[in-house]
């Protein structure tokens, strides 16, 4: 893909999740902890630059299990709240 074209968005519900980490076994286990909380897809990995890995997964966010269930219902804002001071 060109850096200049936009990236296709997931479906809605989805989520796409990329973690880079220095080891392989590192972004398994964060990957692991992700889809106990979502139903998901296979992941994929890749080499990082300059050493690491780099592993994309997609989660299913209609379908949250324990404890991301409890987790999202309580994070939720109030309707009509915009993004953080820190965010575009």
């Amino acid at each position: 893909m060109d850096r200049n074209e936009p990236e296709a968005l997931p479906p809605p519900g989805y989520a796409e999740i990329r973690v880079v980490a220095a080891t392989p076994d590192t972004a398994r286990r964060v990957a692991e902890v992700l889809r106990r909380c979502f139903a998901g897809g296979e992941q994929r990995s890749y080499p990082a630059p300059g050493g690491g890995t780099r592993l994309h997964l997609t989660v299913d966010t209609a379908r949250p299990a324990e404890p991301a269930r409890s987790w999202l219902t309580t994070s939720r804002p109030p309707s009509g709240t915009g993004p953080h001071a820190e965010e575009p």
